[in-house]
């Protein structure tokens, strides 16, 4: 590789937060490395791991020149050590890795691609399927989001009331990203923000499965209950007094309203997303209907 073209920007960052993953990691690394698509940098931020993390990233970066490794002093949280890898990010498209899933070689190269031939699109990704902590496929997982419906609101109402989805995996269009803002950490903040990412474009999905997500005890989802998780995404979060649940669920609602607010939206779009809002809003306080509001059902990262 030439100097010039080591230092051109890539097509595509992939930025991976971890934290004491030694388990998967390499399983993770080596998924990412053997794409088809080979025009990516690779950031990973270790997350003052205590286990063999920070030497499995070293011995990595130090045999491929597209990955670079950050390392923080502290836990800062899931959410600050997803939102520090954007800023770092040289390429046009921007995907997050996890360290304990798999990558069909061909995933980024199919995604890379549906992004080129779709303009109007923000986000590509393909269909996904859950595996075992010993890589073994468990269930498919059936794509039912109408993230594709050139209406932001029909969008909207999907991501609100319809589980399922992992959109927060896959290659996004980088300024589009950087539009939306920084991940949040209150519970559930990840739908949140795949929802500011949907008002701003369609989602276009490859029919394969290409995206393989692991299912293992030491998975963040199984952080315990929803003060547990919000902690997970930063510890501040466990303080009670500071941050009662019912802040943090005004955040998780007024988070949905900040997105429809900054979106580039017509006067109708924006009432109309509102609405919805609204109405899945009084669908979760009423008395005559499920009390699980889709933060319950969806796989959250």
């Amino acid at each position: 590789m030439t100097t010039e073209s080591a230092a051109a920007a890539p097509t595509v960052t992939i930025g991976l937060p971890v934290y004491n993953g030694e388990k998967y990691l390499r399983e993770s690394l080596d998924a990412l490395l053997a794409q088809t698509f080979t025009d990516f940098e690779l950031v990973i931020s270790d997350n003052a791991s205590t286990d063999a993390t920070p030497l499995i990233c070293e011995e990595y970066a130090a045999r491929d020149p597209r990955i670079r490794c950050l390392r923080q002093v502290t836990n800062i949280g899931a959410g600050p050590n997803h939102n520090i890898l954007v800023p770092q990010a040289r390429g046009r498209y921007f995907k997050w890795a996890s360290h304990d899933d798999l990558y069909a070689p061909e995933l980024i190269e199919r995604c890379v691609a549906l992004l080129e031939t779709n303009p109007e699109a923000v986000l590509t990704h393909a269909w996904d399927a859950v595996i075992d902590a010993a890589g073994e496929t468990v269930h498919k997982q059936p794509y039912a989001l109408d993230t594709a419906n050139p209406d932001p609101a029909a969008r909207l109402h999907s991501l609100l009331y319809v589980p399922g989805g992992n959109d927060f995996y896959g290659v996004i269009r980088t300024d589009v990203l950087r539009d939306v803002g920084e991940h949040g950490s209150y519970y559930n903040a990840d739908r949140v923000f795949v929802a500011g990412l949907a008002l701003r474009g369609t989602f276009v999905q490859a029919p394969q499965v290409l995206y393989l997500r692991r299912d293992h005890a030491g998975r963040a989802t199984r952080a315990g209950d929803r003060r547990a998780r919000a902690a997970a995404l930063e510890p501040r979060r466990a303080d009670r007094l500071r941050h009662p649940m019912v802040r943090m669920y005004a955040e998780y609602v007024g988070g949905y309203l900040d997105q429809i607010r900054r979106a580039r939206l017509t006067s109708a779009e924006r009432r109309r997303c509102l609405a919805e809002v609204g109405g899945w809003f009084a669908s979760c306080l009423s008395p005559f209907r499920e009390r699980r509001s889709v933060e319950d059902r969806v796989v959250v990262a």
